[in-house]
């Protein structure tokens, strides 16, 4: 394996909306005789990168794109450090080196898709997706997306529900909260509230779980809060995913469906009170969409098992035929000290020629 390669390919920071620059990197380095390069802009300023050695019948896949903060790349025996090492320059990385190894063997019917804004949304797989003419048929060709999975085939992977919430109060000094309404209480309620809902478990995929993110209630520590809004994020399962819609569509609002108070509420349309609470009057709610859950193409003989994370793979519909495998851990993505070994990149190469040999035999 070139890990100089990788290593310059760790060196350059394609935090996500600078990831073009990394493109063009990648562009010089994968420059050969036998490939055909192509870039397509995505609309915001972003690229997608398509490397095709003929007219692929396997189509290798992953982000160009990182989370912040970037970190530069440090080599330690044999595991490598820094951010993008296992989310997704790892997998960029042993895809290439598979596509090399191909190439030395005479095949001619692969490619590598590189796209981007995948960790702020999917914007370059969407725009590759919507494609009116693209490079090449996709309708038979086998896509395999590469994300850290432990180098394990995923069965399925949750789906993702986005929503901004919103709670309007009523300013006052602090001294005398009777005067006034705190949006940040209102969170408070609508917390409790959420966490008293029971979520199905899924045979499959497990347990439902959720996140709040980009909370903010600018107030002054002696005036009550006015205005708070976050996001929440779930991860949803077969299970769950249209309950979770329903919920947030009918929790919020002076006519609120969705009422809490007595019982424990056990699906998304249940009226379990009376009352609407104070808090769901003064929130509102905004669906920003997501993923469903999907359920993965395993080949014979390698391990498998489901993943809780999103992916590119459920919004390139143009592949029929999606497989979702790659070195690293998730538990180290997204944290400071994620990080890939030497030995998870090897197998991983390994992985992707087999992948390669076993679908080619398959549809024979």
């Amino acid at each position: 394996m070139d890990i100089d390669l990788f290593l310059d390919m760790l060196k350059i920071d394609s935090t996500s909306s600078i990831e073009a620059e990394f493109a063009d990197f990648l562009v010089s380095r994968f420059n050969g005789p036998q490939r055909h390069i192509e870039t397509f802009d995505v609309g915001d300023g972003s690229k997608n990168l398509l490397v095709r050695w003929g007219v692929p019948k396997v189509v290798y896949c992953s982000h160009l794109d990182t989370v912040p903060p970037y970190s530069p790349p440090t080599l330690d025996v044999d595991v490598i450090r820094g951010r993008g090492t296992c989310d997704a320059k790892g997998q960029i990385f042993a895809m290439y080196e598979a596509c090399r190894i191909l190439e030395d063997r005479g095949y001619t019917d692969f490619g590598l898709l590189l796209l981007s804004g995948e960790e702020t949304g999917s914007f370059g797989a969407k725009a590759f997706n919507s494609m009116v003419s693209r490079p090449f048929p996709t309708e038979d060709a086998w896509l395999i997306v590469g994300e850290p999975t432990d180098n394990c085939m995923a069965s399925a992977a949750k789906g993702t529900k986005s929503f901004e919430v919103t709670f309007e109060g009523r300013a006052c000094h602090s001294g005398y909260p009777d005067n006034g309404e705190s949006a940040i209480m209102y969170f408070n309620d609508f917390m409790n509230a959420l966490r008293s809902i029971v979520f199905p478990t899924d045979e499959m995929l497990g347990a439902t779980t959720w996140n709040v993110g980009k909370l903010v209630s600018d107030n002054p520590q002696n005036i009550l809060s006015d205005r708070l809004t976050c996001r929440v994020y779930f991860r949803t399962t077969f299970e769950s995913d249209e309950m979770v819609c329903n919920i947030m569509k009918n929790m919020a609002g002076p006519q609120a469906k969705l009422r809490f108070g007595k019982r424990r509420v056990q699906d998304g349309s249940d009226i379990v009170a009376k009352e609407v609470a104070p808090w769901q009057r003064a929130m509102s709610v905004k669906a920003f969409g997501g993923d469903t859950p999907s359920r993965f193409e395993v080949l014979d003989g390698f391990p498998s098992k489901p993943v809780a994370f999103g992916s590119d793979a459920p919004q390139l519909t143009c592949f029929p035929n999606r497989i979702l495998c790659g070195p690293g851990s998730i538990l180290t993505a997204h944290k400071d000290e994620e990080h890939i070994t030497l030995l998870d990149l090897e197998t991983a190469v390994d992985n992707y020629v087999k992948m390669y040999m076993t679908i080619i035999q398959k549809n024979r």
